[in-house]
């Protein structure tokens, strides 16, 4: 849903250090929201709009507080 190129340049990287970091992240991401959401992959599809927002919202807190997320936080403001 989210390429990675997308993704790096929604964080605003431009090296690939961090490709397979991010890589990861982002299917971190989506398992959140389709846990959240309670969703399954159509209802993905469904909602791309919203889910491609709720993803970007959710790799960027998790790349940015890579060293000491706070995953209740997060959960909290996905909803």
């Amino acid at each position: 849903m989210i390429t990675l190129k997308e993704a790096k340049n929604y964080l605003r990287v431009d090296y690939e250090e961090d490709d397979s970091l991010i890589q990861n992240l982002l299917s971190t991401a989506k398992n959140l929201v389709m846990d959240i959401g309670r969703m399954d992959e159509s209802a993905l599809a469904e909602n791309e709009d919203t889910v491609r927002t709720a993803m970007l919202f959710a790799l960027g807190y998790l790349y940015e507080s890579r060293s000491n997320p706070d995953y209740q936080k997060l959960t909290l403001n996905l909803r």
